[in-house]
């Protein structure tokens, strides 16, 4: 049993009272049940002898968020909750789009959602509607502010009203949370450019080439014809930057907890739109190491599972898709392993079953899809797949490449 299943079993008897469930006491219950696991997870990545005050920090913040969340959604989370693993249902057909390209705007989107149904669309994934910055973004991976919507997609009362409107006619969001990097124009790197030692500590930032050169032995390059390297150099700010996917997206530097703080405020804010499902973008790429291609780290999967310890006391109706375009046997391991099984992200893109789809089409043949298919490992039960047809991203040869040796 996961945590999420632990949950379920103790709120019964809080939820199925015939009384007004106690938010608060329910609240305390789930933080009981994850404290061990969010303890050792914390202090597995920040030592306890130095970053004691943090988890302190960690502790006092975890109540408050909770307090913020609004009332209609913790009503959702206990519906949630009592439905059991609702991801799971085989009745849930999903749909990725550009809001812009498909209907003007947010308004236009929901005035969208019965021709939607009429398809049986119940699932969407909203391309990111955030602000960024106005030249290079990256199609709005680049983050501005995680809460602050772009004007030319409306603003946040007509994400909230489309929330709404979703969640009466059975419908689920999904945004993305661009865990990994900010644009160079967020409030963060702003305060690092101007000089201050704080937000430069929120990124990795050196005086000179020694460490970055060290970091670029062992690190590949993600876009090497158009952002080659992965660091750049920031005239205003007189150090250089890691910039592991373009120039303007500066890489977070989660060895410092006041990152995590931060980013688990950012999270929870962003669930407080009415998101069901939040995708971890680049979640791969979370920590880094020297000697390392700093990909797929224990570390990052530790980081990982403690935003979902803490954002299930919080939210626990909101759950987590890996956005890991890796190999199969990578990517098994984003729904969590050893005694943290089950309790990574709840959702994984099935990236190679999507991958040989193609494959097979072009190469009319499917015998390497039938055999990566029978070769998965089993997933832990309160986990799942989505099976997907495309996404905005390039289409990967993310299948292991024994198959091809094989035939």
């Amino acid at each position: 049993m996961n945590q999420a299943g632990l949950h379920r079993y103790l709120s019964q008897d809080l939820i199925s009272s015939t009384k007004e469930p106690d938010m608060k006491a329910l609240f305390q219950q789930r933080l009981s049940a994850n404290l061990t696991l969010i303890h050792d997870l914390f202090f597995s990545l920040y030592p306890e002898a130095e970053h004691q005050k943090a988890f302190t920090k960690l502790l006092a913040k975890l109540p408050l968020l909770f307090d913020k969340r609004p009332e209609v959604l913790k009503n959702r989370d206990l519906e949630k909750i009592k439905d059991g693993n609702w991801y799971l249902s085989e009745q849930m057909v999903g749909m990725q789009l550009y809001v812009d390209h498909f209907h003007k705007d947010l308004k236009g989107l929901k005035d969208k959602l019965p021709y939607l149904q009429d398809l049986g669309i119940n699932f969407l994934h909203l391309m990111p509607v955030t602000t960024r910055p106005a030249k290079e973004n990256d199609g709005g991976y680049a983050v501005n502010g995680y809460t602050n919507i772009d004007p030319k997609f409306g603003t946040k009362k007509d994400l909230a009203t489309l929330s709404s409107k979703m969640r009466e006619e059975g419908m689920y969001l999904m945004l993305d949370f661009v865990v990994n990097h900010t644009s160079d124009e967020y409030p963060w790197a702003v305060k690092a450019q101007k000089g201050s030692a704080k937000y430069q500590q929120y990124y990795y930032t050196y005086p000179d080439r020694t460490l970055p050169d060290e970091y670029e032995l062992s690190l590949p390059e993600v876009f090497p014809e158009t952002s080659p390297g992965n660091f750049t150099f920031n005239k205003e700010m007189g150090k250089w930057v890691m910039t592991v996917f373009n120039h303007y997206q500066w890489d977070l530097n989660y060895s410092n907890p006041e990152v995590f703080l931060a980013m688990l405020e950012n999270l929870v804010k962003l669930s407080n739109l009415g998101v069901d499902i939040v995708r971890f973008d680049a979640l791969a790429f979370l920590w880094k190491k020297l000697g390392t291609i700093s990909q797929n780290l224990p570390e990052a999967h530790r980081l990982i599972s403690l935003f979902r310890m803490c954002l299930q006391v919080v939210a626990p109706g909101v759950i987590l898709l890996a956005e890991a375009i890796v190999p199969p046997v990578e990517i098994m391991k984003y729904f969590g392993e050893g005694m943290y099984r089950g309790n990574e992200c709840e959702v994984a893109y099935n990236a190679t079953f999507m991958a040989l789809l193609w494959n097979s089409i072009a190469t009319r043949d499917t015998v390497m899809m039938r055999k990566s298919l029978e070769d998965l490992l089993d997933k832990p039960d309160a986990c799942t797949w989505i099976n997907y047809v495309r996404c905005h991203d390039d289409i990967g040869l993310g299948f292991d490449d024994r198959f091809i040796y094989e035939m």
